[in-house]
C-alpha cells in the first residue's frame, strides 16, 4: 500500500510539474504589451479611452492570430496623473514585466518623464496625442500630431475669411510645458503675420483647475478690442469647468470662436453642447468623417464598449488620440511581423515607411527619418450633439515638423531621431 500511495504521490507531482512547465511554456509564447495611462486623476477623462481602445486592438489583433503567431498580452498600469509616478511605471513595465512595447502617456511632462527611462534601458513608446514638437527620440514613435500638423494650420485658418478674419488672440493653457511650448511658437508665427504683442494675451491655470469665471470676463474685455478668436491648449476635466462658463456668460462662437487642441469627442460627454455650437477643434481625425474604414472603426469601439460595460457605453465616441492609438498598435505590430522580432532596434528599422489605412480616411506613413506620421489636418465645429463638422481640412497628409521653424535655432538641428540626453 506504502508504494503504491508513493506511486501515486510521484505520479501527480510529475504531472503538476509538467503542468507547471506547460504554462511556462504557453506564457513564453505570449507577446507582453504595456498600457501607461492614467486611470484616475485629472487626467483619467482624457487618457482611460486610450486604454480601453489599446484592449480592444489589442483584441482585434489577436483575434486573427496575433504577432508572429504569437498572442499580444496587455500590462495595463495606471500611473494616476502624477508625472513622476509615469517614470516608475514605465521603468517596471520595461524591467520587471519586460513588455516588448509601451503604447501610452498623454501630456508632454509624462512623456518627459518617461522618456530618460526608455532612453537608458532602449524601450520603444508609441505617443499618441498632439504636442508641442522640439522632441524627436530613437526610442519613441510618435503617432499625434506635431504644431504643422495641428496648432499652426488652426491659427491660420482663424486668420482666414472663413475662419472668421481673427485679429486678436488670447492663448489660454493649462500651465506646464505643451500649453507653454506651443504658444511660444504661436506668438512667433503671429508676430511674422503681423500681430502686435498688444494683441496677444496669455493665460495658463494649474491642472484641474475648475473656476473660469474671472478669466471668460476677462475674455470678453479683450474681445473688446477687435476680432478675437481664444486659442485654447487646456487639459483634461478643467475643459468641462471652461466650457461650462463659456455658456454661462452667454460667449457665443460667432461673438468669440475658441479653437481647442485638447477638446474632442470624449471631453464634450461631460458637457452641455448647445451653447458651445460652431466653436472649434483642430485634430487630424473626427468621429463624424465619413469612410468605410471609420464606419467599422466606429461601430467596431461601440459594439466593445457596450460588451465592456464600460462607464456610458451607450453614448460612447472615438476620437482623434484613440484613432492615433489604434493606428500606433497596427503599425508597430506590422513592423514586428516584418522583422520577425520584438527586437527593439528591429522593429525600430522596420516601422520606417510603415504604411496605414486609416479611420480618417487616409493613408498615414510613418515618416522613414522623423519617427513622426504624415497626417492629414481637419478643423471640426461643434454640433448640438456633441460631434464636429469638418469645416475645413488639408487635401493629404502633412509631413511633421518637429522642430518647428518658429524657434530660432531650429533650423540648424537634425531631421532624425537623436537621444535627448
Amino acid at each position: 500500500m506504502k508504494r503504491r500511495s508513493l506511486l501515486k504521490a510521484f505520479t501527480l507531482s510529475a504531472s503538476i510539474a509538467a503542468m507547471g512547465l506547460t504554462w511556462t511554456a504557453q506564457a513564453a509564447e505570449t507577446i507582453k504589451v504595456g498600457i501607461l495611462h492614467s486611470l484616475s486623476g485629472t487626467m483619467a477623462i482624457s487618457e482611460t479611452s486610450l486604454k480601453d481602445m489599446a484592449l480592444m486592438t489589442i483584441d482585434e489583433i489577436n483575434a486573427k492570430g496575433g504577432v508572429n503567431g504569437k498572442m499580444l498580452e496587455p500590462v495595463v498600469v495606471d500611473p494616476a496623473s502624477n508625472w513622476p509616478l509615469f517614470a516608475e511605471k514605465g521603468r517596471q513595465l520595461l524591467t520587471q514585466d519586460k513588455v516588448a512595447v509601451v503604447f501610452g502617456c498623454w501630456t508632454s511632462v509624462s512623456r518627459k518623464s518617461v522618456l530618460p527611462v526608455f532612453e537608458e534601458l532602449n524601450g520603444l513608446l508609441f505617443y499618441p496625442v498632439q504636442y508641442e514638437g522640439e522632441e524627436m527620440s530613437p526610442n519613441v514613435f510618435y503617432t499625434g500630431a506635431a504644431p504643422n500638423q495641428q496648432a499652426i494650420p488652426a491659427v491660420e485658418y482663424l486668420m482666414s475669411e472663413d475662419g472668421g478674419a481673427a485679429k486678436r488672440f488670447f492663448l489660454l493653457g493649462t500651465d506646464y510645458v505643451y500649453p507653454r511650448t506651443t504658444n511660444k511658437i504661436l506668438r512667433s508665427f503671429l508676430h511674422s503675420k503681423g500681430i502686435a504683442d498688444k494683441d496677444i494675451e496669455e493665460v495658463y491655470t494649474p491642472f484641474g483647475h475648475s473656476d473660469y469665471q474671472t478669466i471668460v470676463s476677462n475674455i470678453k474685455k479683450f474681445a473688446a478690442g477687435g476680432k478675437t478668436a481664444v486659442i485654447s491648449t487646456v487639459n483634461g476635466d478643467s475643459n468641462v469647468p471652461f466650457y461650462k462658463e463659456l455658456g454661462n456668460q452667454g460667449l457665443k462662437a460667432t461673438d468669440v470662436p475658441v479653437v481647442a487642441f485638447s477638446v474632442g469627442e470624449e471631453e464634450l460627454r461631460g458637457v452641455d453642447t448647445k451653447p458651445l455650437v460652431g466653436n472649434l477643434a483642430a485634430w487630424n481625425y473626427f468621429e463624424s468623417v465619413k469612410n468605410p474604414v471609420n464606419t467599422k472603426f466606429v461601430a467596431d469601439w461601440k459594439a466593445y464598449a457596450k460588451a465592456h460595460n464600460l462607464p456610458n457605453a451607450d453614448k460612447a465616441v472615438t476620437n482623434d488620440p484613440m484613432e492615433a492609438t489604434y493606428v500606433g498598435i497596427h503599425m508597430w505590430a506590422q513592423a514586428v511581423e516584418k522583422a520577425k522580432s520584438t527586437d527593439v532596434d528591429k522593429v525600430r528599422e522596420a516601422m520606417a515607411g510603415q504604411t496605414f489605412a486609416a479611420p480618417s480616411g487616409f493613408t498615414l506613413t510613418m515618416d522613414k527619418t522623423n519617427h513622426h506620421l504624415h497626417k492629414p489636418v481637419m478643423i471640426g465645429e461643434i454640433k448640438a450633439d456633441g460631434q464636429f463638422n469638418v469645416v475645413w481640412q488639408t487635401k493629404e497628409p502633412i509631413r511633421a515638423q518637429p522642430w518647428s521653424p518658429f524657434i530660432p535655432g531650429n533650423d540648424k538641428k537634425p531631421d532624425y531621431a537623436v537621444k535627448s540626453n
